[in-house]
């Protein structure tokens, strides 16, 4: 007897039920410059997704993530806690952190600061990876990653600082599909 492939499952829809939010990633004690990170996460149509997850993961305001891979560990910001979650109730998410330093490039050199980026959605079979970098950072210019992007493409990588805010804010907008989708990577 034979027995078949099961179907598929896909990775959403998410609910808010005992969902885990981090929305804040930084203790008060973190160092580094806080900022705040929002955005919306849009199908293919250009409509808000209510019902998509978030994740963002990034190294303290040294360069340093707190991840037993990362050689420099035990200097990390015992405050910073480098991961956030957020659902998109409303299509949106918001995130409070730091701005993250540069990390070292596995062919020597260093990597722009940036933030790890995943987003699990309904009719997804498998969630999306992507890295935000920052507007105003002049080291985008010499990062590894960013210079395997064709250069038309790369606006959907970089989150705009947004002027007149409380604090530095970045609008950074997810597109999964369509005309501007944003650039995701493989695992």
């Amino acid at each position: 007897m034979k027995i078949g492939q099961t179907p598929s499952q896909t990775v959403g829809p998410f609910f808010a039920f005992g969902l885990h939010e981090r929305q804040d990633m930084a203790g008060e004690a973190a160092l580094g410059q806080r900022i705040r990170i929002l955005g919306n996460v849009y199908d293919g149509d250009g409509a808000p997704i209510v019902d998509a997850l978030v994740e963002l993961w990034q190294a303290d305001a040294q360069g340093i993530y707190n991840h037993p891979e990362d050689p420099r560990q035990a200097e990390a910001d015992p405050n910073f806690h480098g991961f956030g979650r957020s659902g998109t109730v409303h299509g949106g998410f918001v995130f409070k952190t730091i701005k993250p330093g540069a990390v070292p490039a596995p062919a020597g050199g260093q990597q722009a600061p940036h933030i790890f980026v995943r987003v699990f959605s309904r009719g997804m079979l498998i969630h999306a990876n992507s890295r935000l970098y920052f507007s105003d950072e002049p080291a985008n210019a010499h990062d590894s990653v960013l210079a395997t992007v064709p250069e038309e493409r790369r606006h959907t990588l970089i989150a705009q600082l947004q002027p007149g805010q409380d604090l530095p804010t970045y609008k950074f907008d997810i597109f999964l599909q369509g005309e501007d989708e944003t650039v995701f990577f493989e695992p």
